[in-house]
């Protein structure tokens, strides 16, 4: 079950989203050589990725910035890209481009925090891009809380796309989060931890712009929708004549 696109497309080009997509995509392109090469790969891990232990040990700080532009296999970029891309430009639209670049940054460092704290020592290094986009995540639900989103659902070989308000959709994924964190043995991987510490900056952040915004009459102002009509998806009609069969 993932989302593939909202109903609001932005008004404007939201180029910083698509920036910050491009970067990603290009420091996984440089670090692609490395993944067939352990020792090159856990060298670029040491350089760059958030170590723990090693920001306890006063050193590596930059890489609360540099951790979260790596990724660390196809699957984890395109995911993370695909809910930037889905979420980031309607808060790119109404923050401006500068503050949300400053909005996505903040929320990627606290996101990074919240996994150092919860254990200084750790010498598991911890990459991605999903506690700053769990924060752009945490900043839509406050905003457009009732957009709509098309979420694919797969079950097995079913397969159906259901609209639903961004607050359900969102609702449940920071809710996964939650309940894989406190079923975690540490073993699995995922910096959970990371996601919810980066979905609570973005709403924490948002909250002042909220306020100015009306808060909850922005709501009744805008139905909890971005500020513009939303798109139309439709299949395109064919342009193959139909053959109807003789009797």
């Amino acid at each position: 079950m993932f989302p593939i696109r909202d109903h609001n497309p932005s008004r404007r080009p939201a180029f910083v989203t698509y920036a910050l997509i491009a970067v990603n995509i290009a420091v996984f392109m440089a670090m692609l050589p490395s993944y067939g090469n352990e020792h090159a790969l856990l060298q670029i891990y040491s350089d760059w990725a958030l170590l723990p232990a090693r920001i306890s040990h006063g050193d590596g700080y930059y890489t609360f910035f540099t951790s979260m532009f790596m990724h660390g296999g196809i699957l984890h970029i395109a995911g993370n890209m695909l809910f930037l891309w889905i979420f980031g430009d309607n808060l790119e639209d109404e923050m401006g481009h500068l503050r949300y670049l400053g909005f996505y940054l903040i929320c990627g460092i606290a996101a990074g925090l919240a996994q150092y704290l919860a254990d200084p020592g750790s010498r598991v290094p911890m990459v991605g891009a999903s506690g700053a986009i769990a924060g752009v995540m945490g900043g839509y639900l406050l905003l457009f809380p009732k957009a709509r989103v098309d979420v694919l659902f797969i079950f097995i070989i079913f397969f159906k796309v259901f609209p639903m308000p961004a607050w359900i959709m969102l609702g449940l994924w920071f809710g996964l989060q939650v309940f894989a964190e406190m079923g975690s043995t540490g073993a699995g991987g995922v910096a959970h931890l990371a996601h919810i510490g980066g979905f609570i900056a973005g709403v924490i952040v948002t909250y002042p712009m909220w306020k100015r915004l009306g808060g909850t009459a922005f709501w009744s102002r805008t139905r909890g929708h971005p500020t513009h009509a939303e798109a139309r998806y439709r299949f395109a009609q064919s342009t193959i004549p139909t053959v109807r069969r003789r009797r």
